[in-house]
């Protein structure tokens, strides 16, 4: 088996929604950074209980150079927590990222987008 084999995406997509929509606001933060901005359930609310819930976000940049960046990750506790998570980083030095986001049900789920 290889990592890939585990990855869901779009077209895995059943009635909840689990696939991680990456936005990206060019001088959008604080003192006019760029922001990566990663939410989970953006179009329909991912179930948020102790029973079926996303319990982290995990978000990765490739470099112009191909150079990947583990740029940070996310954990949420059920029912207190939504899957939203954005991070300051400079966009302009990255030409992709990809998050994925683990369901406690439905397994780990990827997207990504080119900057």
């Amino acid at each position: 088996m290889q990592f890939q084999d585990i990855l869901k995406n779009a077209e895995s997509e059943g009635k909840e929604k689990h696939v991680p929509v990456i936005e990206i606001g060019k001088g959008k933060g604080e003192g006019g950074a760029d922001i990566v901005h990663v939410v989970v359930g953006k179009e329909t609310p991912h179930p948020n209980t102790v029973e079926h819930h996303i319990a982290w976000i995990e978000v990765f940049g490739m470099k112009q150079d191909g150079q990947v960046i583990n740029l940070g990750r996310a954990a949420f506790a059920p029912a207190y927590t939504n899957p939203n998570v954005r991070f300051q980083v400079p966009v302009a030095e990255f030409k992709a990222f990809c998050a994925l986001a683990y369901c406690n049900i439905h397994g780990v789920w990827e997207n990504c987008l080119e900057a």
